[in-house]
């Protein structure tokens, strides 16, 4: 029998207690108002006293309305019609579309069994240099991208939507702003890339509890799709704003804070999230890129420093580009070398010159005279710029490995390069 409580003790932001017993921890409820039902969740749990929280935000709800616990955690419908679809942080769609309701399937459960893991060995190709050439997407990889708010990492995301060689991308907006809600909707159904797409979106003026759902509903929906074969991109933006909403939930629940003030379980949310990337032994993959945007570019801030303990390194993207320094994706070298011969060279060979004409720079901005080699590495490092570390730059990993040699001989004879003869050899413009 379904437990129904007819008072509500308190109500603080968006979370309502109750007194009762019998019921679970993420248990959804049903609360009877003037305006209608809402939906609300368990989210505490003190002997007698169940704290939930309200999806559609407390609005409305007094103290004489009815809860009623359905038995259940939250669900999402599941099917292959959701392709194509979006939907809201309840699951429920954006687009005027059906409602989904069959096949419902769990959301938040644990992460996979280590003993049905692959060991990750696929790329994922994005057809982005800074990516497929100096820093490999693994397939079941976990990685974050660090950014600050004005660059244009929805844009980057969006790209990979387009490009990335996948089955099934699984996009999740977190407070997004309704113009970059619109930017993806539009960038994706004029590709056609919302055919092999589920979006759930979650926008600044949407209640906070939605937005705390958004990572759940997609890797739920992710998994789904990877157990029937599919390889599947989760992509999730911004996994600061989802922060920022565990650490509103934990004030207004008057939690003792930890560093600046978010809850002491930060690292346990996340980690409970990014671990849900994985290949699965006889089906598909899950592969996680998420951003997460930095406050004051502080790396040592508590979301992005607690990220970089639980992910497989990480790109930054600054001044509208994948940087190459501090950028790391610790897989890569499981992947590699199995693309072409010259990829490890290309990668080490183009990063080393591309730090000396870093120095260079530095030098011609202290008024130091220029030499031979410092004028090649100036032009080196314009078109390493443009046609290497453009986020524009659309092309395979072979055109962009041809694309190095060139760039390497348009500027240095190959003796000044430390390349291996034999790659030389084959691979120099004629040589």
């Amino acid at each position: 029998m379904r437990k129904v409580c007819t008072k509500i003790l308190s109500i603080s932001g968006n979370v309502v207690m109750v007194r009762t017993d019998g019921v679970a921890y993420e248990e959804l409820a049903e609360i009877s108002t003037s305006r209608g039902v809402s939906l609300a969740q368990v989210i505490r749990l003190d002997q007698d006293m169940v704290h939930l929280q309200v999806f559609a935000g407390s609005g409305g709800i007094s103290t004489g309305d009815e809860i009623r616990f359905l038995g259940r955690p939250m669900e999402v419908g599941f099917t292959h019609d959701m392709l194509g679809r979006i939907f809201n942080g309840s699951g429920q769609p954006r687009d005027n579309g059906p409602d989904i309701t069959e096949n419902t399937i769990p959301i938040a459960g644990p992460a996979v069994n280590p003993a049905k893991r692959v060991i990750p060995s696929r790329m994922v190709r994005t057809n982005i240099p800074m990516i497929d050439v100096f820093n490999s997407l693994v397939e079941s990889q976990k990685l974050p991208i660090f950014s600050v708010s004005g660059e244009p990492y929805n844009e980057l995301l969006a790209r990979i939507a387009l490009q990335a060689e996948v089955d099934v991308i699984v996009l999740g907006g977190i407070g997004l702003k309704y113009d970059q809600y619109m930017y993806f909707r539009d960038t994706l159904q004029e590709s056609g890339a919302l055919a092999r797409s589920v979006f759930f979106v979650h926008t600044a003026g949407d209640p906070v509890v939605e937005g705390l759902m958004i990572p759940d509903l997609s890797l739920a929906v992710a998994e789904k799709f990877a157990l029937e074969g599919k390889n599947v991109l989760t992509l999730l933006t911004d996994m600061t704003n989802f922060a920022d909403g565990l650490k509103e939930i934990a004030i207004t629940m008057e939690q003792v804070p930890s560093n600046r003030g978010y809850p002491g379980d930060l690292y346990s949310q996340l980690a409970a999230r990014y671990e849900k990337a994985v290949d699965f032994e006889g089906a598909g993959s899950i592969t996680v890129l998420a951003v997460t945007t930095m406050p004051g570019d502080d790396v040592t801030h508590p979301v992005p420093d607690n990220t970089g303990y639980i992910t497989e390194g990480q790109f930054y993207l600054r001044n509208g580009r994948i940087e190459p320094f501090g950028s790391l994706s610790r897989l890569k070298q499981q992947v590699n070398s199995k693309t072409r011969k010259d990829h490890r060279a290309i990668m080490d060979g183009m990063i080393q010159l591309y730090a000396q004409y870093r120095e260079t720079e530095e030098k011609r901005s202290m008024g130091f005279r220029m030499s031979e080699w410092d004028r090649k590495l100036l032009k080196y490092g314009a078109l390493f710029e443009d046609n290497m570390m453009d986020l524009k730059v659309n092309i395979p990993l072979e055109e962009a490995l041809d694309n190095g040699w060139k760039i390497l001989a348009d500027c240095f004879r190959p003796e000044e390069t430390n390349f291996r003869p034999e790659l030389v050899q084959e691979f120099w413009p004629g040589g």
